[in-house]
């Protein structure tokens, strides 16, 4: 009996430690979809510092620099593991954070924007080939080999350092645990007449699997409310926004940000009053839920997602090519080009009121 109660306090440590260490290996790994959304999102940062540098009359130029390159350090580790085709690849982005201290040390703006031009060109480099990497696996993801081979011939750029593949905590951890249960339930023998030794046996496994459900639900019962209720007073206020590389408060509305962009008309900066504006639509249509707010997604992200809605995918598109071809395209704001793209927001406005 000595034997079963040493199985019966390893099983509950084991059970233990495999709920608590769930969450490091998720925090520690993340997916290729995943990955390619932040070094998309820090390329439209990257993007957003280069427009705020060619714009001189933006007054809150180094507040927003500032901000916007400790946000792409945050999206980008310095290394960090992605997992692809349940394969683990250490990614080595400390290329990106050298170039940003280099950037941040410079003192020719000239240099400077030179700099975030070549940074921000890397990065739509290493996200394209992201999205090869992603349309290949699902164009042929019954062929592993064939997927392997190109995801390294891809990934030996100067962007990534691909490791061999390593198990995860967790992997490490289960297989342990498994190895351990094969031990503990090995192949029993056929039963022989009068053989009671069986009938223990199938007994204690069941004593022992039983525990650890318990354990696991022990674990729930305990911390499970306390998390969900953490989660819901974190729902009931509302956050602060990232929309295209700007801040939004959380009391800053649609009709706020048109009054900002008003303002900057009447001040003679139409290129900056456009791209106000088109954040300011973007952020009426999200709090009226139709689109769907996130820091990294792009303009044509939100085009995208109206396109089932013919009347509004027409007027957006209209709008989205104008704020493209003025803000990245640097295509000079005449007054009338102005008064065309206001009116086109209020367009978009009135026709989503219900």
């Amino acid at each position: 009996m000595s034997d079963y109660v040493r199985f019966l306090r390893f099983a509950l440590a084991t059970c233990a430690c495999v709920v608590m260490l769930f969450g490091i290996a998720r925090a520690n790994t993340t997916t290729l979809s995943d990955y390619q959304h932040r070094v998309s999102a820090a390329a439209n940062l990257m993007e957003e510092l280069h427009g705020a540098g060619e714009d001189e009359s933006r007054t809150e130029s180094s507040a927003f620099i500032s901000t916007n390159l400790q946000k792409i350090r945050e999206l980008l580790p310095a290394n960090e593991t992605v997992l692809v085709n349940g394969q683990t690849i250490a990614v080595d982005n400390s290329w990106l954070h050298k170039a940003l201290a280099d950037y941040e040390k410079a003192n020719s703006g000239t240099a400077r924007a030179e700099m975030l031009a070549r940074i921000a060109e890397r990065l739509r480099a290493i996200e394209d080939r992201l999205k090869e990497i992603q349309n290949g696996n699902a164009a042929n993801s019954s062929d592993k080999d064939a997927n392997k081979g190109k995801l390294a011939e891809i990934l030996r750029r100067p962007e990534y350092i691909q490791k061999a593949p390593e198990g995860s905590a967790l992997e490490r951890l289960l297989e342990r645990f498994l190895r351990w249960l094969s031990i503990l339930f090995p192949q029993t023998e056929p039963m022989k007449p009068g053989g009671g030794s069986r009938i223990i046996s199938m007994l204690a496994q069941i004593l022992i699997v039983g525990i650890c459900i318990a354990a696991i639900a022990f674990l729930i019962w305990k911390f499970g409310p306390r998390l969900l209720s953490g989660r819901r007073k974190r729902k009931t206020k509302r956050e602060a926004r990232i929309v295209l590389g700007e801040r939004l408060e959380p009391d800053q509305s649609g009709a706020d940000l048109l009054a900002q962009a008003e303002a900057l008309a009447r001040e003679g900066n139409l290129r900056t009053a456009i791209r106000k504006a088109y954040i300011a639509m973007l952020c009426e249509l999200g709090d009226r839920k139709i689109i769907s707010l996130a820091q990294y997604k792009t303009n044509r992200d939100y085009l995208n997602s109206v396109r089932d809605k013919v009347s509004l995918y027409g007027s957006m598109r209209k709008l989205t090519h104008s704020f493209e071809l003025h803000w990245y395209g640097f295509v000079p704001v005449a007054e009338d080009d102005w008064k065309e793209f206001r009116n086109g927001y209020r367009t978009i406005v009135t026709s989503q009121e219900s």
